[in-house]
C-alpha cells in the first residue's frame, strides 16, 4: 500500500511553525495539510488546537483551514480514544464558488471598545451537512391524545470554529481576520 504524498513544499513556513507550536502530532497535521493543498499556493490559513476533557481523559483535536485561489481546504486531526497513541486525520476540499455563506460572530466584553473581543465564531456553509432537530408535534388542543408525528428544523451545519481570547489568546482575532478575508473571496 502506498503512503500519502508528502507534498508540504507549498505550505507557508509560518503555517508549519504554528502547527509545530501546538505540539499535537505536527508531522501528521503538516502531511494532512499538504495532501489537501497539493501544488496549490496557500493564500491564508487558520490553526485551532482544541482540548476537550471527558471525565479524567483529555482528547485533543486540531483544525487547519487553508484558503487557496480556488479552494477552502479543511484539515482535522483527532486523537484516538483507545488510551494508546493513535489519531484520525481528515482532509476536505471545498470549492470557494460552492460556499453559500461565511458568518463571523464576535462577543465583546466591553461594546464601547471594539478591542474587547471575548469570543469569536466562524461558520462556513456549503451544503455538505445539515443538522436535524426533531421533536414530537402537537396541536393546540390540550386534551388531544392523537399522535401528530414529528416536527423539526433542518439547518446547515458544515463547520463552525470557535475561539476565545481566554483559551486561544490572539487567535480569536486571527479567526475574525481569516473569516473576513474568506468572506471577501467567496461569491
Amino acid at each position: 500500500m502506498s503512503q500519502p504524498a508528502n507534498d508540504t513544499a507549498s505550505l507557508p513556513v509560518e503555517l508549519i511553525a504554528e502547527i509545530a507550536e501546538c505540539g499535537f502530532y505536527p508531522d501528521l497535521v503538516t502531511e494532512t495539510a499538504g495532501m489537501g493543498v497539493g501544488a496549490q499556493t496557500v493564500l491564508d490559513h487558520l490553526v485551532q488546537h482544541e482540548a476537550t476533557f471527558a471525565g479524567h481523559e483529555l482528547h485533543r483535536h486540531l483544525t487547519v483551514l487553508l484558503r487557496t485561489e480556488r479552494q477552502l481546504v479543511i484539515c482535522h486531526v483527532d486523537e484516538g480514544e483507545s488510551g494508546r497513541p493513535e489519531a484520525m486525520s481528515t482532509v476536505e476540499c471545498v470549492a470557494l464558488r460552492a460556499i453559500d455563506s461565511v458568518v463571523v460572530t464576535r462577543s465583546l466584553t466591553d461594546p464601547e471598545k471594539a478591542t474587547s473581543l471575548n469570543e469569536a465564531w466562524l461558520t462556513i456553509v456549503w451544503g455538505a451537512a445539515h443538522r436535524l432537530d426533531l421533536g414530537p408535534a402537537a396541536c393546540d388542543d390540550p386534551t388531544c391524545e392523537a399522535d401528530h408525528g414529528y416536527a423539526g428544523v433542518m439547518a446547515p451545519d458544515d463547520i463552525t470554529v470557535r475561539m476565545s481570547s481566554q483559551a486561544d489568546g490572539d487567535n480569536a482575532r486571527r479567526l475574525v481576520a481569516f473569516g473576513l478575508r474568506l468572506q471577501g473571496s467567496v461569491g
